[in-house]
């Protein structure tokens, strides 16, 4: 047990809108807590620049790759024995990926529930391991935005601003209803990864303590 109560054996997810921090983040609780770390895979993504070309045509094919990727993940780190923190939750692909890109019309009503159904078979079980808790990066669109433009990655910056609108609202009414584990909400104006790195020092105590009392819980349950 560290400095802050969390279990060695923790998986510790981020989630939030694209451009909110999330890696940086994981990155930096990471390297505090000695714990191994789980990115998403974009580099190797066969679909993803055909996505940004063309939403209608290549959607579901990205939705399905993003949920073998992440269940073949969530997985492993479950099996290697936790200790991780993890970029990106797989909760996040149907409620709000897929989910709006069928209310607007760039995945069919068939293709949303077959991957749907796909997700609830594989992932909405009393078997599949869920993570410890899922930190949830709060902002507001315009710090979004900005940095999204700074990182620079060209297939983003050439998006339609309306998408990322629509995805920033799509995640606020996710984390609403969302229940799957413990959720500890941070907004990243709290804390300074570059000039301050110790100014996360309150999210993992924070952390630490969501997951002890809910540990707590399921025993006494």
């Amino acid at each position: 047990m560290n400095n802050y109560n969390i279990p060695e054996n923790a998986i510790i997810t981020i989630a939030g809108t694209v451009g909110v921090g999330k890696s940086s983040l994981t990155r930096a609780l990471a390297e505090k807590l000695n714990f191994k770390t789980s990115y998403e895979n974009v580099d190797h993504n066969p679909y993803l620049d055909k996505f940004y070309d063309d939403f209608k045509r290549w959607s579901f094919h990205l939705q399905i790759y993003f949920l073998a990727e992440r269940f073949k993940e969530q997985k492993r780190m479950f099996e290697y024995g936790g200790g991780f923190v993890q970029d990106r939750s797989i909760y996040e692909d149907v409620e709000i990926f897929a989910k709006m890109h069928e209310v607007e019309g760039t995945m069919s009503e068939d293709d949303f529930q077959t991957y749907s159904n796909l997700f609830e078979a594989m992932v909405m079980t009393p078997y599949f391991p869920k993570p410890d808790v899922l930190i949830y990066l709060e902002s507001d669109y315009e710090d979004v935005i900005q940095r999204i433009q700074a990182r620079g990655r060209q297939m983003e910056i050439d998006t339609d601003p309306a998408y990322w609108r629509k995805l920033f609202k799509q995640y606020e009414n996710w984390i609403n209803h969302f229940n799957a584990c413990p959720v500890v909400r941070v907004n990243i104006n709290d804390y300074d990864l570059y000039e301050n790195p110790d100014s996360i020092e309150p999210i993992l105590h924070k952390v630490g303590h969501v997951i002890q009392t809910h540990r707590q819980i399921d025993t006494r349950s």
